[in-house]
């Protein structure tokens, strides 16, 4: 245990920083609930993680901007959250703006589909900082209130790690078994 809280402290700003670049909540709310439990910094996290997510918005919006539509061509693999992110720019505008970081699996597209809409920057920067702002609040202080939870999970560390384990062994038995069904039942239909 002491092991992960030291990785934590010597590493979890990191962490944090590359996180807010990509769809990471998972790790600012980690983050957060270690800043509860006296390990990390909560005004810390909140700065690092809005710098971050606003850096990366703002660097995605640049290359929708500078390659348009062409990017989509380029990258296959986003046109289907691209043409999702088209259409609810286009249907609501400043509103997508301030919550498509919110919106799981456009998030990371919907920047460069706003700068590829034609949005401009005047009219993009400001939403994108209100954006960044409301998330990284909404992240890191819903991460703070559930750092009683970590703060159990801490405490009773070994307790979870035995449960998790048997958790995961009969988890692993009950697949097995269900595959070991399906083939069987399969192999009776032909």
């Amino acid at each position: 245990m002491e092991q992960f809280i030291s990785f934590v402290q010597d590493w979890g700003y990191w962490a944090v920083f590359f996180g807010s670049l990509i769809e990471g909540e998972s790790v600012i709310l980690t983050a957060s609930s270690m800043a509860a439990a006296g390990y990390l910094s909560l005004p810390k996290i909140m700065i690092i993680a809005f710098l971050g997510t606003l850096v990366a918005d703002q660097v995605l919006y640049a290359v929708g901007r500078a390659y348009g539509p062409a990017i989509f061509e380029k990258f296959p693999r986003l046109n289907k959250s691209s043409e999702k992110a088209f259409k609810l720019l286009h249907r609501y505008d400043a509103l997508f703006i301030i919550i498509s970081r919110f919106v799981y699996g456009i998030r990371i597209t919907s920047a460069v589909v706003i700068g590829a809409g034609g949005v401009p920057p005047h009219r993009y920067i400001p939403l994108n900082f209100i954006s960044a702002l409301i998330w990284t609040c909404v992240s890191c202080l819903g991460g703070y209130m559930l750092g009683d939870v970590m703060i159990s999970i801490i405490e009773n560390f070994e307790l979870v790690q035995k449960y998790f384990f048997v958790g995961l062994f009969i988890f692993t038995v009950l697949i097995a078994i269900f595959m070991g069904w399906r083939k069987k039942k399969n192999a009776s239909k032909v």
